[in-house]
C-alpha cells in the first residue's frame, strides 16, 4: 500500500475548530423550555460527552421530528453570541501553517454558513476554499462525499478533522481516513473506543503530522479506509 499523502483537509466546525460546547449547552437548556425536552444538568454534561448523537436525542427525550426546527433555532441563538465564540488553543496558528504548505482547506458542518463565515471573519480564517454546511444531525457521510465531487478529490487524498463519534462513523462510512480531536464534543475515551486513524490532544499536533501536500503522513501508519 502506498503512504498516505494527503492534499486535502476537511475539518468540522463545532468543537474543533470553534470553541461552542459552553455557549452550545447553554443555548440546549434555553431550548428545552420552548421544545419541551429535557435539560442537561452541569454533572451531567461529561456524560453526555461519552454519548453518541442518537443516545443523546434519547436521553433528552428529543423526537427526530423535532430536529430541523430545533437545529434552525439553535443556530439562531448561536448567530447572537458568535462574537464571543472564540478557536481553541493553537487552532488559528496550525490553520495558517497548513495554508502555507498548500493544503486545500474545507470545513463540513451543521452549523449555518452565515456562523461559519461570521467566526471565520472574526478570526482572520477567511482561507477556506469550500464550506459545505448540513442542518442534518445524521448523514454526514453523504455531506463528506458531496465535497470530494465539489473538489474533485479522492478518497485517498482526504483527511477529516473532526471531534464527534458521529465524525468517526461517517468517515468510515464515507471512506476517508479521520485524525479525531480530543478537545471537543466527545470524550476521548469515547472517540478512542472507535479506533480512529489517529487521536490528537492538541492543534499543534496536526502541523507536526503534516509535512506538505503529497508527502507522506508523519503519524501512525494508517490502514486503507
Amino acid at each position: 500500500m502506498e503512504p498516505f499523502a494527503p492534499e486535502i483537509l476537511l475539518f468540522d466546525f463545532d468543537g474543533t475548530l470553534a470553541d461552542t460546547f459552553a455557549a452550545g449547552l447553554e443555548i440546549l437548556n434555553l431550548l428545552s423550555q420552548e421544545f419541551g425536552f429535557r435539560k442537561v444538568g452541569a454533572d451531567e454534561a461529561q456524560r453526555v460527552r461519552e454519548m453518541s448523537v442518537t443516545q443523546v436525542l434519547d436521553f433528552l427525550g428529543v423526537r427526530k421530528i423535532q430536529l430541523p426546527r430545533i437545529a434552525r433555532r439553535g443556530s439562531e441563538e448561536l448567530r447572537r453570541r458568535i462574537h464571543e465564540i472564540q478557536p481553541f488553543p493553537g487552532m488559528v496558528e496550525t490553520i495558517k501553517t497548513l495554508h502555507r504548505r498548500g493544503y486545500r482547506l474545507a470545513i463540513v458542518t451543521s452549523n449555518t454558513e452565515d456562523n461559519v463565515l461570521a467566526f471565520l471573519k472574526n478570526h482572520g480564517l477567511e482561507i477556506f476554499e469550500n464550506i459545505r454546511c448540513s442542518s442534518k444531525l445524521l448523514g454526514k457521510a453523504r455531506v463528506i462525499r458531496s465535497v470530494l465531487r465539489r473538489m474533485d478529490s479522492a478518497r485517498s487524498q482526504v483527511l477529516f478533522i473532526g471531534d464527534e463519534i458521529r465524525d468517526v462513523d461517517a468517515c468510515r462510512k464515507a471512506g476517508v481516513r479521520i485524525a479525531a480531536v480530543g478537545w471537543g464534543y466527545s470524550g476521548p475515551s469515547a472517540l478512542t473506543a472507535l479506533n480512529p486513524d489517529v487521536l490528537l490532544d492538541a492543534p499543534e499536533q496536526l502541523a507536526a503530522l503534516l509535512p506538505a501536500p503529497g508527502r507522506a503522513w508523519t503519524g501512525p501508519a494508517l490502514s486503507q479506509p
